[in-house]
């Protein structure tokens, strides 16, 4: 079971129920610490839900959370979560990087052609759907879509290879302070990295390319503010930077389920 800890206002976690408890026994949280976990309606203290864990003694002062420069080691650390402005402009900024290497694919693979050969087809059949029903497009369309499909993989590589690295960030998200963990805050290996943005794929798929857009907009009011993609990789999108420690290449048994 994974429990989150509040204090000061501030919300922790989650960790697991053992470690808690063992917390609890060591002195390293209060007993008068609030918690939550899945399936309760509020909080409640430490003391309420685990007394048999709570030691004999009075209750001791729960030590500050860690800082930044000051990472913690094995105790509750706080997260600080993105919202959904924050990420938005890390988006933005990401579409701008992009805009070159879709370029070079754009003129190598003579889509600036094909886009004129289209506009061609439509002032000489008077109409969208005439040109659509004109044979020649087809060999415009399937050029174009082509075009799509390379800088739609492009997208995925550039997103899932950044985000899986030891900096835990795209360009954009690096630019404005965030980074992306697992739902305890380590990094994220290289598959949960390509489940989370396999999304961008589904442009490709006609009648789908709505979709990612689904996906995204539930970050704005989700308790962990999570899109659909995040919430497949169980992963999150934190303010900060990644540590030395997040850096370490995340071992193979840390994704069973993927």
């Amino acid at each position: 079971m994974e429990v989150w800890i509040g204090r000061d206002g501030e919300r922790h976690g989650p960790y697991q129920e053992a470690d808690i408890r063992d917390w609890l026994r060591t002195g390293q949280v209060s007993p008068d610490d609030l918690a939550w976990h899945e399936g309760m309606r509020d909080w409640q203290s430490l003391r309420s839900l685990f007394p048999a864990d709570v030691p004999a003694t009075a209750s001791v002062p729960s030590p500050p959370p860690p800082t930044a420069d000051t990472p913690a080691t094995g105790s509750p650390a706080a997260i600080d979560l993105a919202g959904f402005w924050h990420r938005f402009a890390a988006w933005l900024l990401d579409n701008i990087v992009l805009v070159v290497p879709n370029l070079m694919v754009f003129y190598s693979m003579h889509a600036d052609r094909a886009m004129q050969t289209w506009i061609a087809l439509i002032k000489s059949q008077g109409s969208f759907a005439g040109a659509v029903a004109d044979p020649a497009s087809n060999a415009v369309m399937s050029q174009l879509q082509a075009v799509s499909a390379v800088c739609i993989i492009i997208g995925f590589i550039y997103y899932t290879a950044m985000e899986g690295s030891r900096w835990q960030a795209t360009l954009g998200k690096l630019a404005v302070g965030l980074k992306v963990t697992d739902l305890k805050g380590q990094r994220l290996s290289w598959r949960r990295a390509a489940v989370r943005n396999a999304v961008r794929l589904l442009n490709m798929v006609g009648g789908l390319s709505l979709l990612p857009l689904v996906c995204y907009v539930p970050v704005a009011w989700t308790r962990l503010h999570q899109g659909l993609h995040d919430m497949l990789a169980s992963a999150l999108v934190v303010c900060g930077r990644a540590s030395a420690e997040a850096s370490v290449e995340p071992a193979a048994d840390r994704d069973p389920d993927l």
